[in-house]
């Protein structure tokens, strides 16, 4: 009988050594698992922020080379004109992925915060010159200077947030956006 329990009792122990041998098996591949699923989701919510952000600095370089300020704020003042000014819905994504910026590399997290901050003062400024031109001329185009001002602020920012998204993408390599990438993009 003393065979039968020492048989017992080494199934019992080889059967637990295999079943905690299951489960940290189990365990190992399951946090490999969350880690490359972690990996995709940072990698997708870069090239998300990077296509959305891009999109924008090009559009920031025209305005910035096509839009004659000066003439805006010599009329303002003079005629009570009252400049168009964009309103830009560019946060889309950014505003998708809120909760999980804290999940970015700390290289990216830092400019792409600050341009999506300078995204909003900007618009803010931009109803307030609008909401002013008419009846305090002399202050709308101080804060249109302003405005001018943070709009320069914002592309070079903006091109900050796509160039350490995209060496954060690359692992390493940095891709320069230029001033004339908007001539690049053939439009």
């Amino acid at each position: 009988m003393s065979e039968r329990v020492v048989a017992a009792l080494v199934a019992a122990i080889v059967g637990g050594g295999v079943v905690a041998a299951g489960w940290f098996w189990t365990h190992a591949l399951s946090r490999r698992r969350d880690l490359v699923l972690r990996r995709e989701r940072i990698n997708d919510m870069q090239r998300a922020l990077l296509a959305e952000i891009r999109a924008h600095v090009v559009v920031l370089e025209r305005q910035m080379k096509d839009s004659p300020y000066e003439n805006a704020m010599q009329r303002m003042l003079s005629e009570g004109y009252v400049p168009i000014l964009p309103h830009d819905a560019n946060d889309r994504i950014f505003r998708a992925v809120i909760g999980d910026v804290h999940m970015l590399p700390e290289a990216t997290i830092d400019s792409v915060v600050r341009y999506y901050r300078l995204l909003t003062v900007r618009a803010a400024l931009g109803q307030d010159v609008l909401r002013l031109v008419k009846d305090d001329p002399d202050r709308a185009t101080g804060m249109f200077l302003d405005y001018v001002a943070i709009e320069s602020e914002t592309l070079e920012t903006g091109r900050e947030a796509v160039n350490a998204l995209a060496a954060s993408l690359q692992q390493g390599k940095p891709m320069q956006i230029s001033k004339t990438s908007a001539d690049r993009s053939g439009r």
